[in-house]
């Protein structure tokens, strides 16, 4: 039996306890809910220092110590967010500036084989960059870690305006003087240093320093492959899983701050930068919001906020240090789900244009901002999604220029300095197909993290496919965990070979996963090889 001291851990900020938690706690239910297997959790540990007052737009900073035992049972608060009804933060949810902690996961010390250092894996959630919170009970990670002997740490990172504006700039007025009481790239910054928390603290949880595996979904696979090229982030992770990244949603200084003007402009705030410090989050989250559904209203194919190439955390385009053999040689695995943009069409979102005329106006955009560039002629993109009605044929171009073209070009890239695994998830249960959104984003996660019905209401399972998706996410589940333990995510007597630009391989997850060469053969002659973006 555990006693309160098995779980007094002492980091170099000061001692915090977790608890044990068995399979009654665990969220939902998964595959692994007939092994009742206790996991150790310390909830809710200061990474940073609160980034409140003066500290409100700028980078993170380390963390203030405590001599008083912190007891870390409880989730600290989510970074302030609009309520989203596709995103369950759970309950008792509560939100805060000073949101910026962290989560530990370890197998139980009575229940490991052996003592030895573990692998470990630090999430990065999604949530377009302005939702979402590492304490969602989808990223309960009990079963990850009473399943695989690993630990896991899961990140909370600013959202919206607070981890993502530049307001260098614009909260300078008409001089255009850069401000240093804002900085760029905030929620960067938090994540360098959780990063730099693991390295330094994890040993003491059970974790392997020398074996981290930095992965995310949606924004926070964005957040993943940014990181695959910030020269800060050297080091400091040595395997890195981008799902679904939107690897080409960053943009310059100068975007950047219209958009920080935008913002500025809907608190009322203009010429007033003081005030900045002392608005409401309540106005802040009613701006942000507002800036978030106009800018991709205005100029189809673009987001408000998103990391931003400010040459200096960020010093170029990820995707121009991809080409340029200048990302870390780590191993990667990145992919996408087969039917990415049915979500967005589903929750009436306004970040995917999928109408005939917001994808030409989308055309028209890039066309502007790329007048050297050849982009695809229009009747060999049309001829690509023949067949298909006008709002499905949309989907399946906003599908493959937001996520799969740039993880197909950012995966040729990166093959050249380091091993990548590619795939396309293209699993989905009756119930999904029957709503029309398929294997849409998102809908991996479930099966990474084995947790497969978030409660009775839940209505996945509906129609059948529960035992298949049980034996998929066990699949899974096992790949990634293969691929951060040792950089090789083959499973059984199934390898799963690296992609090359001469040997293509792909594999795609179903309910019976298989290799193909080349999966992406078609899209690629209809795209073509320039990287299409905004910038």
């Amino acid at each position: 039996m555990t006693s309160a001291d098995d779980l007094l851990v002492t980091t170099s900020y000061g001692p915090v306890r977790g608890r044990t938690v068995t399979s009654a706690d665990r969220p939902g239910s998964g595959p692994a809910d007939a092994v009742d297997i206790p996991v150790d959790v310390w909830k809710g540990i200061p990474y940073a220092a609160p980034p409140v007052g003066d500290l409100r737009w700028r980078r993170a900073r380390p963390p203030v110590a405590h001599t008083e035992v912190l007891e870390a049972s409880d989730y600290g608060p989510a970074s302030p967010q609009e309520r989203n009804p596709a995103i369950r933060l759970g309950e008792g949810v509560r939100f805060d500036e000073d949101c910026l902690v962290l989560n530990v996961w370890a197998p139980h010390r009575s229940a490991l084989a052996t003592p030895a250092a573990l692998p470990v894996l630090v999430w990065l959630h999604g949530g377009a960059y302005v939702f979402g919170s590492a304490s969602q009970p989808l990223y309960d990670a009990s079963r990850m870690v009473a399943a695989n002997d690993v630990v896991v740490v899961t990140v909370n990172y600013r959202v919206g305006a607070l981890g993502f504006a530049d307001l260098r700039s614009a909260a300078a007025g008409s001089d255009a003087v850069p401000d240093d009481r804002f900085e760029s790239n905030a929620a960067l910054s938090d994540v360098l240093l959780a990063l730099r928390w693991v390295r330094d603290e994890i040993g003491a949880f059970g974790g392997d320093a020398a074996n981290v595996t930095l992965f995310g979904e949606s924004a926070g696979g964005g957040l993943v492959t940014t990181l695959l090229t910030v020269p800060a982030a050297a080091g400091l992770f040595d395997r890195a899983i981008a799902q679904s990244s939107p690897a080409t949603s960053l943009y310059d200084s100068e975007r950047a701050a219209v958009v920080g003007d935008r913002l500025i402009r809907a608190l009322g705030v203009e010429g007033r930068p003081e005030l900045l410090e002392a608005v409401g989050t309540d106005a802040l989250i009613h701006a942000t919001m507002t800036v978030f559904t106009d800018v991709p209203a205005e100029v189809p194919g673009t987001i408000a906020f998103a990391p931003v190439v400010d040459g200096d955390l960020v010093p170029e385009h990820p995707l121009d240090a991809f080409r340029a053999g200048r990302s870390h040689p780590v191993p990667l695995m990145i992919g996408t789900n087969k039917d990415e943009a049915a979500l967005f069409k589903w929750m009436k979102s306004p970040l995917m244009p999928i109408t005939p005329g917001d994808i030409e106006r989308m055309f028209a955009g890039m066309a502007a901002e790329y007048p050297d560039v050849t982009l695809p002629e229009r009747a060999t993109v049309a001829a690509a999604y023949a067949g298909l009605r006008p709002k499905v044929a949309g989907l399946g171009v906003a599908r493959d220029i937001a996520f799969r073209m740039p993880t197909v070009w950012l995966a040729e890239a990166h093959s050249r300095v380091a091993p990548v695994y590619l795939y396309r998830f293209d699993w989905a249960p009756m119930m999904l197909r029957a709503l029309r959104i398929g294997a849409t984003h998102a809908t991996e996660l479930p099966y990474v993290w084995g947790n497969l019905v978030a409660g009775p209401r839940d209505i996945t399972f509906k129609l059948g496919g529960r035992r298949v998706g049980e034996q998929l996410s066990v699949r899974t589940q096992r790949r990634w965990i293969a691929f951060a333990r040792n950089g090789d995510p083959s499973y059984g007597e199934q390898p799963w070979p690296s992609f090359t630009t001469d040997e293509r391989s792909t594999l795609v997850i179903d309910s019976d996963d298989r290799i193909v060469d080349d999966l992406d053969a078609e899209l690629r002659s209809t795209w073509g090889d320039d990287v299409l973006s905004f910038r």
